[in-house]
């Protein structure tokens, strides 16, 4: 997968709920290498130049905040103070139940935390640099919403950079691994806020209609005409559970048991006791609070642990992920057995008990672990040189209705989950008026959760979320003053009879657009519109 010629201010950022990584192409040794940043990335020799997504902030109101090492290097995360933020990717793009501080006169939202906090990686980069940053690369959770996505892409479209890219992260994994050519890999990112399955195969054919998100003026001189590689994105499947959730689960463990308090020091404890116990049998953790003179004595063995994981329906989940990957391959062809190698990324990967799920279900010689921290970084920094990205929509999307039956607003899907973009053929609808004399029709679009859905709320300080049953939560896209009305109605309608022919696709850069003709006069109203970005 090398490319030599890639640029050498090309960057890409994998940006986790609990540690980030940022990768560059090294030219002297033509490999993609993770970037060390003075004062952000953990300097230990024996660990990656990871920078824990933490922050703590001094002054809200001038977005003074420190970042990084330093928060820990301060023991800044060992304090339960409104001021220090961690796990805060969970909160971007989801409606939280709970408190959220009010710092130095400004209301805090996680969005704005996380956009200080990427600002400050990028400003302390650029800083290290002798040019422009030209070309950044973006991954995301296969699982995450739209909302989060904008969010993503508005703080980048602010950034002096010419091409930026989003990527989902196991497809970015996969490519970091070097794969060999046209290998079938599964990919299990587990990391410290979700875990996303991802069944990809890579094949070096030039696509047929292969694309990557991109932005920017201009396209650094490349050629698209090219030979690429193509990672064809095959099955897929998350859920917001990660190393966060573990963390808090044994602290609700030591506050039964021990009679500990919740807070962010026992948060931090338990972290490091989860962290031995991947490589000994027991483990033991004692801090002396030099502010309180309280004694924190904890210790756990690794049969507990797997007890504790189990009574949180932790392997049900894993295994219901499994099946959602395992089904859809089937749907193409695929088996389990066909599969060529497994591969694991992120930090969760380490604990034991992940490890023997795995091999549950597949031989020990297929599964590959090596770079469980490194891979989505180094294969996102080789997607914008030397790939074609082959996707498909992770959630479907649907439009508001009046339900008669129930007296409420319900969904009706329109573009299923599993989507592949560009659409070949458009989803048709045909739509009546609803009321006599009506001048305009609104549409509203949503985007469709799966099943089962993700509950964001606060326990005292601690940011939790739990997987819930749900009747398909649903997050409104163009629910705004100007972007619900798609045709005006000349002469006005009335409800008994077919009115407008609506067409919809998504095209190649993820566009939802429409196409409206109108029935009675046999006008187009519209023709290929678009009504949002689904990114």
């Amino acid at each position: 997968m090398a490319n030599n010629s890639s640029s050498p201010n090309s960057y890409a950022i994998d940006f986790g709920t609990s540690n980030t990584a940022i990768a560059r192409w090294n030219i002297a040794t033509g490999k993609a290498e993770l970037v060390k940043l003075p004062g952000l990335s953990q300097q230990f020799s024996s660990l990656p130049p990871l920078i824990p997504s933490l922050i703590y902030v001094e002054n809200a109101a001038a977005e003074m905040i420190t970042a990084g090492q330093t928060v820990r290097d301060r023991g800044l995360d060992l304090k339960s103070d409104l001021r220090f933020f961690h796990n805060f990717k969970r909160g971007i793009g989801t409606d939280i139940q709970g408190f959220l501080p009010e710092l130095d006169g400004q209301k805090i939202s996680f969005e704005q935390i996380g956009e200080w906090f990427l600002r400050q990686l990028i400003s302390s980069l650029q800083s290290e640099m002798s040019q422009n940053l030209e070309s950044l690369v973006l991954t995301v959770p296969v699982d995450s919403f739209e909302s989060y996505r904008h969010w993503l892409m508005e703080i980048c479209q602010s950034l002096a950079v010419e091409q930026i890219w989003i990527l989902d992260e196991p497809t970015a994994a996969a490519l970091g691994y070097g794969a060999a050519d046209r290998e079938l890999l599964l990919v299990i990112d587990f990391g410290g806020g979700t875990v996303d399955l991802s069944l990809v195969k890579l094949s070096s054919k030039s696509p047929q209609n292969g694309y990557l998100l991109k932005w920017g003026k201009k396209m650094l001189g490349k050629n698209t005409a090219q030979q690429k590689n193509t990672a064809q994105v095959i099955a897929k499947a998350g859920a917001n559970l990660g190393g966060a959730d573990i963390d808090n689960w044994l602290v609700d463990y030591f506050a039964t048991t021990q009679e500990l308090p919740k807070s962010a020091l026992t948060t931090r404890l338990a972290e490091r006791l989860k962290i031995k116990l991947s490589g000994n049998e027991s483990a033991k953790e004692v801090y002396f609070d030099d502010e309180t003179w309280a004694t924190y004595d904890l210790s756990l063995d690794r049969d507990r642990f797997e007890t504790i994981l189990e009574e949180q329906g932790f392997f049900a989940i894993l295994d219901g992920l499994m099946n959602q990957v395992c089904q859809q391959a089937q749907r193409n062809g695929i088996e389990a057995s066909d599969i060529d190698s497994v591969l694991l990324v992120g930090g969760s990967v380490q604990i034991p008990a992940v490890q023997n799920w795995v091999k549950q279900y597949f031989d020990e010689a297929k599964i590959k672990n090596q770079l469980q921290f490194e891979a989505i970084a180094t294969g996102a920094l080789q997607v914008s040189q030397t790939v074609e990205v082959q996707d498909f929509l992770a959630h479907s999307y649907g439009i508001r209705y009046w339900n008669r039956q129930t007296n409420s607003h319900d969904w009706h899907p329109i573009i299923p989950t599993g989507q592949s973009y560009p659409m070949q053929q458009p989803a048709e609808l045909v739509l009546g008026a609803s009321q006599p004399n009506q001048s305009s029709i609104e549409l509203i679009v949503g985007e469709l959760s799966a099943d089962t859905a993700t509950e964001v709320y606060f326990d005292g300080d601690r940011l939790i979320t739990r997987l819930v049953e749900n009747n398909h939560i649903v997050q409104p896209l163009n629910d705004r003053e100007g972007a619900r009305t798609i045709a005006r109605l000349e002469p006005p309608g009335n409800p008994g009879s077919d009115r407008l022919r609506l067409l919809f696709s998504v095209d190649p850069e993820r566009y939802l657009r429409i196409t409206v003709e109108d029935l009675l006069t046999q006008k187009s109203l519209l023709n290929n519109y678009i009504i949002v970005k689904l990114n």
